[in-house]
């Protein structure tokens, strides 16, 4: 599930966020646990929304629902909005007499997703807002400021070093050439997105950000809280175990620890356990491997695989932290080694002026 999640298939378009997704499935949970009927509890709800999308897809939801259809099977329907997670959950719920026990463990499910999703979006916000703040500084320095040294330069006939050189050039470059940045940036993301779009693309470049150190590291811990939390909350909902192993590994956005899932998958339809191909695969650190094997042994698979995903949503906090602490001087240095990079460029022609009027 999206953050956003863009329906093109209906008439009026929009799109219905993951917060208003939440929400929608905490009320639910608990008009069902009150005793309401389903359709009756999808009409209140769907009173509540305000008009768009979500409000439209609840009113179809309920009709279907009213005409004969289980309340997954309408959901089915709509799979941009409620994806397989979503509608096996309910799905399971159905079958167990439990929808309202089952609603209540995905909203804790999608609450959980998206608090990690938030932190980890959190702790990009400061280096992006500074970067961005002083790459408008810079920008305003080489477009304003030193095209007017360059004209005094000129008039003088100073001699320029090589320093001072680059940088008149690269002032050149922003006023007259700076439309190239934008076509630069975007020819960039479509090339990425083109590679990336091929299976073996998106595996090399996952290798890639996984080799990243700290990054690398939030990136594997946060697709394997992930992967445990929502295989954990299938099982416990009663998901066949392949079912719910077919639906996690679409689920993760990482080919690599997608690729160690389908390996889980093979092994586990052969008869085997889970543990094995986890440990085979490299991915996954051995208190993984052996907390899942421990629950698979005492039967109790899905609470072994919860308990991973909250120690490993504490562990991409600390790693968030950490990476922080360590952006904030590598800023600084950056910074200021851009500034005097400027300001000696632009004074040793100076010095050699004023040594020149002497």
């Amino acid at each position: 599930m999206a953050n956003a999640i863009k329906i093109p298939g209906l008439n009026f378009g929009g799109s219905v966020s993951f917060k208003q997704l939440t929400t929608f499935t905490t009320q639910l949970s608990t008009l069902q646990d009150a005793g309401l009927p389903i359709v009756r509890s999808i009409k209140i709800l769907e009173g509540q929304c305000k008009a768009g999308l979500l409000k439209r897809t609840l009113t179809l939801v309920a009709e279907d629902v009213e005409s004969g259809a289980t309340f997954s099977e309408a959901l089915g329907k709509h799979p941009r909005i409620f994806d397989k997670l979503y509608v096996n959950m309910v799905k399971a719920g159905e079958a167990g007499g439990v929808l309202d026990t089952i609603l209540r463990r995905l909203a804790e499910f999608m609450e959980k997703s998206q608090k990690l999703k938030k932190r980890i979006v959190g702790a990009a916000v400061y280096p992006v807002a500074v970067l961005s703040v002083a790459g408008l500084i810079l920008a305003g320095i080489m477009i304003m400021v030193v095209p007017q040294f360059k004209k005094i330069f000129g008039d003088l006939k100073v001699p320029l070093p090589a320093i001072t050189e680059m940088l008149i050039t690269g002032s050149d470059f922003l006023v007259y050439w700076w439309f190239l940045i934008p076509i630069g940036v975007f020819a960039i993301i479509v090339a990425y997105k083109m590679f990336t779009g091929h299976k073996t693309g998106k595996l090399i470049a996952d290798k890639i950000f996984l080799s990243i150190p700290i990054f690398g590291d939030i990136i594997r811990k946060s697709s394997i809280s992930r992967f445990t939390r929502t295989l954990g909350t299938l099982v416990s909902s009663g998901v066949p175990i392949l079912e719910a192993l077919a639906i996690v590994r679409n689920a993760i956005g990482n080919q690599i620890i997608s690729n160690a899932i389908g390996a889980v998958h093979e092994s586990i339809r052969e008869g085997e356990s889970i543990a094995e191909p986890l440990a085979q695969s490299g991915e996954f650190d051995d208190i993984v491997v052996n907390m899942i094997d421990v629950g698979e042994e005492t039967g109790e698979l899905d609470k072994m695989l919860i308990k991973i995903a909250d120690t490993y949503d504490e562990e991409v906090d600390i790693l968030v932290g950490s990476m922080i602490s360590l952006l904030e001087p590598m800023l600084i240095i950056f910074m200021g080694l851009i500034i005097g990079f400027i300001v000696v460029a632009l004074f040793v022609p100076l010095i050699t002026l004023v040594q020149k009027l002497g």
